[in-house]
């Protein structure tokens, strides 16, 4: 499933959602040197990617601060589509997270959740030597905030049925808890494997969901009022 639309309108411009973006767009065609055919180079995957094992191990880093690396590798990413994916998540469910917390505390909690995904990715696989890069844990607490602040809205999204899709409108509950369950599951089938379950970090998606679901009401000022059911949906 991929999402398109919220129904909720913002009440203002989400300069941080857009600051985001933006930073993870520069960041992958400007200092990863990734294109459209092509990923980015792999000294810069190497160098500023969260390595657990270096985490854990120190000693054994050969970059730049291993701690600063927590930071950095949140704004890596693999390829375009990783980039796309991750920023069209973070566009559609950000801006109203954002407009419940404020252009203040909305980073930090964004911060925080992608720490916390780490966190718990690092826990699991406290040995894996494969770089760890993207913004999906730290965007993985925001559906979590989300998904506490706005369980009724409705999700316009792309449901993809072996070789046909089509448009549904969703509860976002539905669609952010199929998520979530998803990544829970291929989770738990990693579990013992040193190496990324698959190239992704699912560990990372469920302790950033779950950091979203506990942290956003130390975070959140106010939820907006939701529009009428019927109501035609907008871009949130």
């Amino acid at each position: 499933m991929f999402p398109l639309r919220d129904n909720i309108p913002t009440d203002r411009l989400p300069i941080v959602t857009i600051l985001l973006i933006l930073a993870n767009v520069v960041v992958y065609f400007g200092f990863q040197h990734g294109g459209i055919a092509h990923g980015p180079t792999e000294s810069s995957v190497v160098r500023y990617g969260e390595i657990p094992y270096e985490v854990t191990h120190p000693s054994q880093g050969s970059g730049p601060s291993t701690w600063l690396t927590l930071l950095t590798s949140m704004f890596l990413h693999g390829g375009l589509l990783h980039l796309l994916g991750n920023m069209l998540f973070l566009w559609i469910f950000g801006a109203n997270v954002e407009d419940a917390m404020g252009r203040w505390r909305f980073p930090l909690f964004y911060v925080a959740g992608g720490l916390a995904a780490s966190a718990l990715q690092i826990a699991i696989h406290p040995d894996a030597t494969t770089p760890a890069i993207g913004a999906s844990g730290a965007i993985a607490a925001v559906l979590g905030g989300y998904i506490v602040l706005y369980p009724r809205a409705r999700v316009v999204t792309i449901v993809i049925l072996i070789f046909f899709f089509t448009l549904i409108e969703l509860p976002a509950w539905v669609m952010l808890g199929v998520w979530f369950a998803e990544q829970a599951i291929f989770a738990a089938t990693s579990v013992g494997n040193a190496a990324v379950g698959g190239g992704v970090a699912y560990f990372a998606h469920v302790g950033g969901f779950a950091f979203g679901l506990v942290a956003v009401r130390l975070f959140a000022r106010r939820a907006k009022q939701l529009p009428p059911a019927a109501g035609t949906p907008v871009l949130g």
